[in-house]
């Protein structure tokens, strides 16, 4: 498994910052879980002991945080988009009624209390696929109108995905970062509210409300682990994931928090260049990464803070390496389920292996038969002809052989 590994050395240990309790907080990661228990369809998403994959790899455990069933949208992007239109119509309704916005939920709004000032609302974002299906997925629960922006590499199964929630699909030409600027830039002039999972300077709010969606899952998580991890591999993408996850655990564990390393494609790892920059770069180009949902080249601004701060590293792995790992799923070890991983699903438990491997990166990270991982299975098959093509069965027969 090729990998590229950069350590950060500014790396902060003991108690979480208290500068930081305004960008994440378990507080406010409470409120985000109370409301969304309230969704209909609403599971906790089940943690997967690989006890085979574990011994075979030399290590004391390995749990995956499977989040291909969550709300029937197929990643943890529905904790997080769908969150953030929910407060923003809260914030909306409240200021035109004069009405506390924590006395609105979201009950209120999927009854119609409140439709005549929602349903002329348009929200829009950019996406590779999965926080997209979230951002229409809440707003046709929700009662607004939504735009949703594809780059040109975003497959027409994640755009039907989409569209299949009333949103209306623009197909813009360039990569995920040139998608992000035509859905502000439209935005702008439509008077349309942009719900991105990315920050930049004067545009916080909304990314730390998706931030606070998916520390619903890394609470379950940490909930669900019958002990606690020493490690944590968690995808990049612009670090809105990474850092949620850090932050939660960081905040609740203190000084005992487990290392946590940021796992991207080499093909698309601003993260991982940041570290080693010192601070935020851009990676340009295609970003012709199987891994969709992590083709992205400009960090958030917000989660990049904590990751600065918290992340012990971040590595960048290839392709072939996270095929392989959707595969390895597939067809598990004797005694571990079958597990259903999509591309960009594999890349934090992919990068704990070939970290385990590599014999220098493994003594680096107190990686060995004491170690208890954990990762986060973000989608299951998003794209279902791909992951047949990829896997070689159909998401249905890998679970049917169980």
């Amino acid at each position: 498994m090729p990998h590229l590994y950069t350590a950060n050395p500014a790396r902060r240990t003991g108690a979480y910052p208290p500068d930081f309790l305004p960008l994440q907080s378990r507080a406010a990661g409470r409120r985000a879980a109370a409301e969304i228990a309230t969704w209909p369809g609403f599971a906790v998403t089940p943690l997967h002991d690989l006890q085979g994959l574990a011994a075979t790899a030399g290590l004391g455990a390995v749990y995956y945080k499977d989040e291909g069933g969550r709300f029937g949208l197929g990643s943890f992007k529905a904790l997080g988009g769908a969150y953030a239109v929910f407060r923003l119509l809260q914030d909306h309704v409240a200021a035109a009624t004069g009405v506390a916005a924590d006395s609105i939920t979201g009950t209120d709004l999927m009854a119609g209390h409140h439709a005549a000032l929602v349903r002329d609302i348009t929200v829009t974002c950019a996406t590779d696929g999965n926080h997209g299906r979230s951002v229409a997925w809440g707003a046709s629960l929700f009662g607004c109108k939504c735009v949703i922006y594809i780059h040109a590499l975003v497959s027409d199964g994640r755009r039907d995905a989409i569209e299949a929630f009333g949103a209306e699909v623009v197909r813009t030409a360039g990569n995920y970062d040139e998608s992000v600027r035509q859905a502000q830039a439209d935005a702008e002039r439509q008077g349309w509210f942009v719900v991105s999972d990315t920050s930049y300077p004067g545009y916080e709010d909304v990314p730390r409300n998706v931030m606070q969606g998916y520390a619903v899952m890394a609470a379950e998580a940490l909930a669900q682990c019958p002990q606690p991890p020493t490690h944590i591999f968690v995808q990049g993408g612009v670090g809105g994931l990474a850092a949620a996850v850090l932050a939660h655990t960081w905040e609740a564990l203190g000084a005992a928090c487990p290392m946590l390393v940021v796992v991207e494609p080499d093909r698309a790892d601003c993260l991982r260049g940041s570290a080693a920059a010192g601070h935020p770069v851009v990676v340009d180009g295609d970003l012709d990464t199987m891994m969709a949902g992590l083709a992205c080249g400009e960090v958030s601004l917000i989660a990049w803070k904590i990751l600065a701060a918290g992340a012990a590293g971040f590595m960048a792995i290839d392709d072939d390496s996270a095929a392989a790992m959707m595969r390895r799923l597939a067809e598990p070890v004797a005694g571990d389920p079958p597990v259903v991983a999509g591309e960009s699903a594999v890349a934090g438990l992919a990068g704990a292996l070939a970290a385990r491997e590599d014999a220098a990166l493994a003594t680096t990270l107190g990686l060995g038969p004491q170690s208890c991982i954990l990762v986060f299975g973000t989608e299951g098959a998003t794209d279902p002809a791909l992951y047949a093509q990829i896997v070689g069965r159909s998401a249905d027969a890998v679970l049917n052989a169980a």
